[in-house]
């Protein structure tokens, strides 16, 4: 057993990593403001284009770190008035009915990006990515919302997304520590790793009991092993919502689908060089988290964490 404890690590998350609960309050306060706001002017005008507010990201999942300064809502639009539009003219109509709704605001607060309007909120500095989603007219909420890598449309659910993160995180305790621990090494490191794909990742080497869940430590290094053992190599694939039979595999060079949506490959576009730069970093970290792990003083332990997560580990 090494020189730091579960209790030092569970102390940097909660001081270092994780997003304080004020913080998190004041800015879902700012998102039911828009989501209060946006309920109200629909019920005054029922033609209007915009039909609610969803509420997703890091945020919603309970992911989220403690240096967010944006948060992700959905905001579903009338299918008919968007028909046969490209993307560009659907973000541009959604800024559109935004300042309509939210008139109260400058429209210098809202502007346009690859798949979402922005909005900003000078008080807090917070920005809010407000992305369209069209309905398809099946439950759970699902429509068509744009991918923020390639702009194509794609089939979700984000009611369905977040039962799946709660299952997991209800499943393994340290489930939303263990992603957050992740992305912070990732963020810290500047690797190329979604997190979206992260979480899926974690859910599996969870599910399939590849890792140790209740020791952070060991869990790290479990996960960082995996990753180097099957350089992702090993099709994922989650049965919370289809049949593992819906799910087409394909020549991809990293396939975890989505939970959701059995046509989604959340990794497709991830290159044989981007998976290879992955491995190496994972190579890396495993090195870094077994050392530290197995060291007998805080000290050395606490190098080895710093050269993994940055200068901000102490204990």
């Amino acid at each position: 057993m090494g020189a730091i404890s579960q209790s030092d690590i569970l102390g940097y998350l909660a001081n270092t990593v994780n997003l304080p609960r004020e913080k998190l309050d004041r800015y879902r306060g700012q998102v039911n403001y828009l989501r209060d706001r946006l309920k109200a002017y629909v019920d005054d005008n029922p033609e209007f284009g915009l039909v609610k507010m969803l509420h997703s990201g890091s945020s919603a999942k309970g992911t989220a770190l403690s240096t967010l300064n944006d948060l992700d809502v959905a905001v579903y639009l009338r299918p008919e008035s968007v028909s046969g539009w490209e993307l560009d003219n659907v973000i541009e109509y959604v800024r559109e009915l935004l300042i309509d709704a939210y008139h109260q605001m400058e429209p210098d607060q809202f502007s346009t990006g690859r798949h979402a309007v922005r909005v900003s909120f000078k008080s807090s500095g917070l920005d809010v990515d407000v992305v369209p989603v069209i309905p398809n007219g099946d439950p759970d909420d699902r429509g068509d919302i744009p991918n923020a890598e390639t702009g194509e449309w794609v089939e979700t659910s984000i009611p369905l997304h977040l039962r799946f993160m709660r299952d997991r995180k209800q499943s393994h305790a340290h489930f939303a520590n263990l992603v957050r621990l992740t992305k912070w090494w990732r963020n810290e490191q500047d690797i190329k790793f979604k997190s979206f794909l992260i979480e899926l990742l974690w859910a599996h080497v969870l599910d399939q009991g590849l890792v140790q869940p209740d020791d952070l430590q060991d869990a790290l290094v479990g996960f960082f092993a995996y990753i180097v053992r099957t350089r992702l190599d090993e099709p994922i694939v989650f049965t919370d919502n289809y049949a593992a039979s819906a799910v087409q595999l394909g020549g991809a060079n990293v396939q975890v689908f989505d939970p959701v949506n059995p046509a989604n490959n959340v990794a497709e576009r991830m290159s044989s060089l981007r998976r290879q730069s992955l491995v190496d970093a994972a190579a890396a970290a495993l090195d870094l988290a077994s050392t530290a792990s197995s060291a007998h003083t805080k000290g050395r332990a606490g190098e080895y964490y710093r050269r993994l997560f940055g200068p901000s580990f102490r204990v």
